[in-house]
């Protein structure tokens, strides 16, 4: 399921005379306000669903698969989600 999709598929949720547009804005919002909280070091915790956070990866020693050469990697930040119970549930058919 891609973006359009998913605001397709919202709009049929939502109570009747919601228009597209305004699920692809609450869309757009939702994605605005974790990437922002995410860009502080911030955890958004959607209770049942999940939750995103930031982790740390480390430098690290790894080779290029090409040449074999040992190369350093640099350290970054990664952002990670964490599904919740009531997902992993509903995923696995529970």
């Amino acid at each position: 399921m891609n973006k359009q999709e998913l605001v397709k598929a919202m709009v049929e949720k939502m109570p009747e005379g919601t228009t597209q547009k305004l699920c692809e804005a609450a869309v757009n919002a939702f994605i605005e306000c974790v990437t922002e909280a995410l860009s502080k070091n911030d955890e958004v915790v959607l209770t049942g669903f999940g939750s995103f956070k930031v982790a740390k990866r480390e430098e690290r020693t790894g080779r290029n698969p090409k040449t074999g050469e040992t190369m350093t990697i640099p350290a970054v930040n990664v952002p990670q989600f964490r599904p919740g119970k009531s997902l992993r549930e509903v995923v696995n058919n529970k």
